[in-house]
């Protein structure tokens, strides 16, 4: 049995193409080049004083140490991620109690996934933060609480790590 395709008859005329590279696009919308670049500016210096945030300017800035801490520690603590994952932003004997509390995960839940509900923050000296934040686990709402202290380095290390007991 032969198989016969139709095919409709073109009756516009194409003109024929090369067989050595793909045909080229011919859009003359198309920008010239990229933009030429620009100097980053730190965080402090994207928003003006005395103007909001709503511009390009305010995508520059960094999210605070409070909130990347607070992420990072609900991700260990509620099993997503090794305890290892924070052995570089940890100093002292936050490591050891990190480790200790990971081993009961206090902020696994069974279903959804615990979130970072609210953050606050207390500073009792210059380069040092006391944190508290609020997590969502299912539906209770549990404590979590955490010291960073800013190292000769510049980077945030925290110190110190707790939960609420039952």
């Amino acid at each position: 049995m032969n198989k016969v395709m139709s095919r409709t008859v073109r009756t516009v005329q194409h003109r024929p193409r090369t067989r050595h590279r793909p045909p080229t696009r011919r859009d003359t919308r198309r920008p010239g080049g990229a933009p030429p670049r620009t100097p980053s500016r730190p965080a402090a210096a994207a928003v003006p004083a005395g103007t909001a945030g709503t511009g390009p300017e305010s995508a520059l800035r960094q999210p605070r140490p409070t909130d990347l801490f607070a992420e990072r520690l609900l991700a260990v603590l509620s099993g997503q991620r090794p305890v290892h994952w924070m052995l570089r932003h940890t100093a002292g004997r936050a490591y050891d109690d990190l480790t200790r509390l990971a081993e009961r995960t206090p902020l696994r839940t069974p279903g959804s996934r615990p979130a970072v509900h609210d953050i606050g923050y207390y500073v009792p000296s210059d380069g040092a933060l006391e944190v508290f934040a609020r997590i969502t686990a299912g539906d209770r709402l549990r404590a979590l609480a955490f010291r960073l202290e800013r190292g000769k380095d510049l980077r945030w290390r925290c110190t110190a790590v707790e939960t609420a007991t039952r």
